[in-house]
């Protein structure tokens, strides 16, 4: 399970009441321990275990950077301290949730205990001139199923922000001669967003198998899991080579440090293996270790992008844009040689051979149809965006490898958008609406959200709580 650790920093006003505030401390507490998310608080800190005080605002950063948490939330339990706020939020470099209760009928007397919504206007201008981007999650109630929706959302921003800002790929052999498309400029994601890569060359990807097959116990493993989730129509010794690479390249991955791979799948694999990588690609994509064909480097930073959108409900596959369908105007095939994980077919995987080559190691079985998001990281001359949107699965003709065929809003303005760029034939799927979160994300990570549909304004008024 995916976790994510916030750091809960509720805040006060001396002007306004303290002991409603604490009481709001206490209920928002109760509130996400009920949510089951796990948090790191400032009890300690004072006895109110409220942010109102410079002195404590530097012992909170402490608790904070030692507990290593993931996101910020910051309810303004009555109007709050702005520029505290800004401080801490400036300090930690995470995501930051804004956020405060909604404020009951003024008194009888007139007197107004909170003005929770004045404070939240009042932060977020201050966290604009600290240049702190920040998620606000609509003045609600603590009963409201925005409440819920809305800290669940902020947690799937933040373990996408995490994952970015801790990419590593295990680079097996460059890319294909003919995909010029899959080139990428390693020192400026490195220099950009500290995305690293750990290159080796295809030897190195042999030893590893060799190695897999000598010890044998792992190899023999996925052999007996392959048998019983796959309709297996290769040789024994074709399955024992996709076993042994599946075995060498978790082992690689767990040595270099890397949460991705990218592999050069074709031809020199086949002239030493015999083999096509895909299925051992799919058994690593379902236990969460996306692996990319043709040396994609982009697509794996998608792939694990939409993994982290995800937070672990569902498996991401990684397709190319093919053809359109033959009877849906808004059609579209996605497709690849084999490679999705085998958890989201809606049929038993197939371990056979690929359309466009000759030698086994593929996996045929159409994905399960659903809702889909659809996403594309990518870059030219320096500037980098993630293309987003939405799709449904559609009935369509059979087809070889894995694949969906999809039905969007309207193919042309996505057939250009990909076209003209920054973008390629590849891209990632899974089967939940992840679009609002990687929306968000894009602000914390500095990457430019490109939807293909116009949808932006119901994003937006989603992320509102609206």
């Amino acid at each position: 399970m995916v976790k994510i650790k916030l750091g809960y920093a509720p805040t006060r006003r001396s002007i306004f009441s303290a002991p409603d505030a604490v009481k709001y401390r206490g209920l928002t507490r109760q509130r996400l321990e009920e949510l089951g998310v796990e948090f790191v608080d400032i009890d300690d800190i004072n006895e109110e275990g409220l942010l109102y005080d410079e002195n404590d605002r530097l012992k909170i950063v402490e608790k904070f950077k030692r507990e290593k948490i993931d996101g910020l939330f910051l309810p303004h339990c009555n109007f709050g301290t702005e520029y505290l706020c800004a401080r801490l939020a400036k300090d930690m470099n995470v995501p930051v949730l804004l956020w405060g209760p909604l404020d009951e009928r003024p008194e009888p007397n007139g007197v107004r205990l909170r003005d929770t919504q004045c404070g939240l206007f009042a932060t977020g201008k201050v966290l604009r001139r600290f240049q702190v981007p920040f998620t606000y999650m609509t003045n609600c109630r603590l009963s409201d199923p925005v409440f819920e929706r809305g800290i669940r959302d902020f947690l799937a921003v933040c373990n996408i922000v995490k994952t970015f800002r801790n990419i590593r790929i295990l680079q097996i052999a460059p890319r294909p001669y003919d995909f010029w498309t899959t080139m990428c400029n390693e020192g400026e994601l490195l220099e950009k967003f500290n995305i690293q890569l750990a290159p080796i060359p295809m030897p190195e990807l042999m030893d590893a198998v060799k190695k897999a097959k000598e010890e044998g116990t792992e190899v023999k493993k996925v052999v007996a899991y392959c048998r019983e989730k796959m309709e297996i129509k290769v040789k024994d010794d074709e399955l024992e080579n996709v076993a042994a690479l599946k075995v060498g390249m978790s082992n690689l991955i767990k040595k270099y440090g890397c949460n991705a791979a990218a592999i050069q799948c074709w031809n020199a694999l086949q002239s030493e293996l015999g083999i096509m990588p895909c299925a051992a690609n799919a058994l690593l994509n379902d236990e969460g270790i996306p692996v990319v064909c043709e040396t994609d480097i982009h697509g794996a930073i998608t792939a694990l992008l939409v993994e982290a959108a995800g937070m672990g409900e569902t498996r991401s596959f990684f397709a190319d844009w093919t053809i359109r369908h033959p009877d849906i105007e808004n059609g579209e095939l996605l497709q690849h040689c084999g490679p999705w994980p085998i958890s989201i077919a809606k049929e038993k995987a197939q371990l056979t051979y690929p359309l466009a080559f000759d030698h086994p190691g593929s996996l045929t079985a159409e994905a399960r149809h659903g809702d889909v998001t659809l996403c594309r990281f990518d870059g030219d001359n320096g500037e980098y965006s993630m293309l987003l949107g939405n799709a449904k699965g559609v009935e369509g003709p059979r087809c070889m490898g894995t694949y969906l065929w999809i039905e969007v809003e309207n193919i042309k303005r996505l057939e250009a958008k990909v076209v003209e760029g920054p973008y390629i034939h590849h891209c990632v799927g899974i089967h939940k609406n992840v679009v609002p979160v990687l929306y968000e994300a894009c602000k914390y990570i500095g990457v430019k959200p490109d939807l293909y549909d116009p949808i932006e304004e119901e994003v937006k008024a989603y992320l509102r709580g609206e």
